[in-house]
């Protein structure tokens, strides 16, 4: 029988784009897997529209209070099941081949971790505004110190390999340290490069938010990393030199 995944979804206000999140699991190739959805609160009916679906592997759990996406990722993966563990916020999408695809290429490289293309949309039309960013870089902690690569979109790793990783919740750059912590115990993450899912590129996300990013990411190392001040700096200059490629249009 074909190995447990466990995807990992934090929903939050989501109700005008989780109804196409969960059709994109539904057509999903790969069957065996369960859905861990931590609903953080939500003040729409992102709950009505989950509780619709009659699908045993979908588990919706609604947290007490709102504690944020790294607390509402922490809470699934502490019931996740499965050996491998990917990703999907509430308003992305995976294209029916991608847990096979993602599956099949860890196991041919036996691999613990492994990354693929994924398309930028607009947030409502989920048409392109940039080009695709591509996996074409074996990612290790010393060159994910610059940029992050890795998006939950796009990720999965082997929890038999690796055991389970949990995003700080103090952090406004929780996903880059928790990737950076994972990539502390192994060498290096394979890039499958082939376009596999889309991310919603959505104007009021925390991510694309400016005030305070840089501040944010020079915690990562500071904070997290427990880098000096002057490695600290040195390393948030390069993410900021190499965020600027990755989303500015004259670049993409």
């Amino acid at each position: 029988m074909k190995e447990l995944v466990s995807i990992i979804t934090p929903s939050y206000n989501s109700a005008e784009f989780i109804e196409e999140t969960i059709q994109s699991v539904l057509s999903q190739t790969y069957e065996n897997w369960e859905w861990l959805i931590s609903d953080d609160r939500s003040k729409d009916n992102t709950v009505e529209l989950i509780r619709k679906y009659n699908d045993p592997r979908i588990k919706l759990h609604v947290l007490e209070k709102n504690g944020g996406a790294g607390n509402a990722r922490n809470k699934s993966l502490e019931r996740a099941e499965g050996r491998y563990i990917a990703f999907l916020d509430s308003d992305d999408f995976w294209y029916p081949e991608y847990l096979d695809e993602m599956i099949g290429f860890m196991d041919k490289n036996n691999a613990e971790l492994v990354y693929c293309n994924y398309s930028r949309c607009d947030e409502h039309t989920m048409e392109p505004v940039l080009k695709d960013f591509e996996a074409d870089t074996i990612v290790t902690f010393s060159n994910l110190l610059k940029t992050c690569r890795l998006a939950p979109v796009s990720t999965m790793y082997d929890t038999k390999r690796v055991g389970k990783f949990f995003f700080p919740v103090k952090s406004k750059r929780e996903d880059h340290v928790m990737w950076l912590n994972l990539l502390k115990k192994i060498p290096k993450g394979y890039p499958l490069n082939k376009t596999l899912a889309k991310y919603r590129m959505r104007e009021n996300s925390v991510s694309r938010k400016k005030k305070n990013i840089i501040r944010d990411q020079y915690l990562v190392y500071k904070d997290f990393m427990g880098f000096s001040t002057v490695k600290s700096l040195y390393y948030t200059a390069n993410w900021a030199f190499n965020g600027f490629l990755k989303y500015s249009k004259i670049f993409n």
